[in-house]
């Protein structure tokens, strides 16, 4: 599939911004560096956007690499093509548009990095798809969710944390999304990441990504089918049965965690090492929270690089059937 004409938004420090038909989605993603280099795919999170990586990306592309950030669905530009499509938010679906997004760029295997709703949707390719993934870079580690046990409580100092797991499985939750997309996002950056000094004009750039039509249903959806209280789409239920066996991660992996992630508290990895089967870092970044790419670009930059295929063209092309 040919991306549709380009837009310049040079000035956010991405690259160039490209919409393409992926799969159930029109998908918009910026792209920088040259077109032949080793790929990397840079997924952001929530409440966040593309701009978690404005910091990474340009390192990326002077380093030689074909750096792809694209808004997740429900976020930005991205849209839905059909109407009648569920706007699901699982893990199973976040997966399935990243693999739909190489394949519609002609991208074979790519190095996959992202934190939050992005690191779980780049750990379930390295899962399912290794082949489509040269490297995994994840923050807070391994992130597929097994649903079987999503009733089973966590600390009460974490629950509080997760404040608004709770409140998006209520009514009351989805109206105040609704109506509150900013203001609920300041609130999860302030206790994600108390030592990141970020400003009002950082937020309101990216929170013009939560208006998006979908933003509030995908989000919702998300957030109520990890707990278990609604059904997936059904189109990814034989991905989704795949979870509950939490497969291993083969590839080449770099996991981090921020040490001052006010969510997600900083490990050694140790808890889950048997996750990863295939070689596999771990590293701790001081100060730093859980939008991790955008509070130290040089750690994520580091790692993305460290993974790096200097190798053949990622971009050859799919001969696949009609």
């Amino acid at each position: 599939m040919i991306p549709a004409p380009a837009t310049s938004l040079g000035s956010a420090g991405l690259g160039t911004l490209h919409t393409v038909r992926a799969g159930v989605l029109d998908v918009a993603y910026f792209e920088s560096g040259p077109a032949q280099g080793p790929a990397v795919l840079l997924l952001h999170g929530f409440p966040y956007d593309v701009h978690s990586y404005v910091g990474v990306a340009p390192q990326l592309a002077a380093a030689g690499m074909r750096v792809i950030v694209p808004y997740l669905r429900g976020h930005g530009p991205t849209r839905f093509r059909d109407p009648a499509t569920p706007r699901s938010g699982q893990q199973a679906a976040l997966g399935a548009d990243v693999v739909a997004l190489m394949d519609a760029l002609e991208m074979l295997r790519a190095v996959l990095a992202g934190y939050d709703w992005g690191g779980r949707a780049a750990n379930v390719v390295a899962a399912l798809w290794p082949d489509r993934c040269a490297g995994l870079v994840s923050v807070n580690n391994y992130l597929i969710q097994d649903i079987s046990i999503a009733a089973r409580p966590i600390r009460p100092d974490l629950e509080a944390g997760f404040w608004y797991f709770h409140y998006f499985a209520t009514e009351r939750g989805r109206r105040g999304l609704t109506a509150n997309r900013r203001d609920i996002a300041e609130v999860i950056w302030r206790r994600n990441s108390p030592d990141w000094d970020f400003d009002d004009t950082l937020l309101d750039r990216t929170a013009q990504a939560f208006l998006n039509e979908d933003y509030v249903d995908v989000v919702i959806h998300s957030y109520r089918h990890r707990l278990g209280l609604t059904a997936g789409d059904p189109s990814y239920e034989e991905i989704e049965q795949q979870f509950a066996r939490q497969p291993p991660i083969t590839v080449p992996s770099i996991t981090l965690d921020g040490e001052a992630d006010g969510n997600f508290p900083a490990t050694g990895g140790s808890a889950s090492a048997a996750h990863f089967t295939g070689p596999r870092t771990h590293r701790r970044v001081p100060h730093a929270g859980h939008n991790l790419p955008q509070e130290n670009p040089a750690a994520f930059t580091a790692a993305v690089l460290d993974l790096a295929h200097t190798g053949p063209t990622a971009r050859p092309r799919l001969n696949r059937p009609s």
